[in-house]
């Protein structure tokens, strides 16, 4: 327990935000855009028992940001933090794909129709009742939660990507 500010009261130091949130922690590495650079960051990822789940890289002459995200987030942050890697955590939204014969329209129209717009998307590495995800980073997080949601569409939490039925 930590004193609520101000009050001399004790407040609870937990947040709403915790393996059952759903939305899912992306992290932002900077790389140096030279050879071995991805090599050694998924080195020292799964070198320490990191399931890498997501992984997408963006690229320009100087610099490179890898998007990773990881079965396990706090240890993860703990192992960028020692090492001294230069990260930034962004949020997320984890969508698994329905199963119809246009999935990923599915989830893109339900957006399209509130008027959420997305910035980018990848795939997870994630398989659950023989369905994949995508990762989406869209305008508002809490509104395009609430769209998926009420379109009947299933949004991961970390706790799933830990709970995956199928390993790639």
């Amino acid at each position: 327990m930590s004193m609520g500010f101000g009050s001399g009261e004790p407040s609870d130091a937990q947040t709403m935000r915790g393996r059952n949130w759903p939305c899912l922690t992306q992290f932002c590495i900077f790389l140096e855009n030279r050879v071995g650079q991805l090599h050694e960051l998924l080195r020292r990822l799964e070198g320490h028992d990191l399931r890498v789940v997501a992984l997408s890289v963006a690229d320009s002459v100087d610099c490179a940001v890898a998007r990773v995200m990881l079965d396990n987030v706090e240890r993860g942050r703990e192992i960028f933090e020692l090492s001294g890697v230069p990260f930034v955590e962004v949020q997320v939204i984890g969508v698994e794909l329905p199963d119809n014969e246009q999935p990923y329209l599915s989830v893109c129209t339900a957006l399209l129709q509130a008027e959420v717009n997305i910035h980018y998307t990848y795939p997870l590495l994630y398989r659950h009742r023989g369905r994949g995800a995508i990762a989406l980073f869209v305008d508002d997080i809490e509104f395009g939660l609430s769209v998926l949601q009420e379109k009947g569409l299933r949004v991961l939490t970390e706790g799933d990507l830990q709970d995956d039925d199928e390993y790639f």
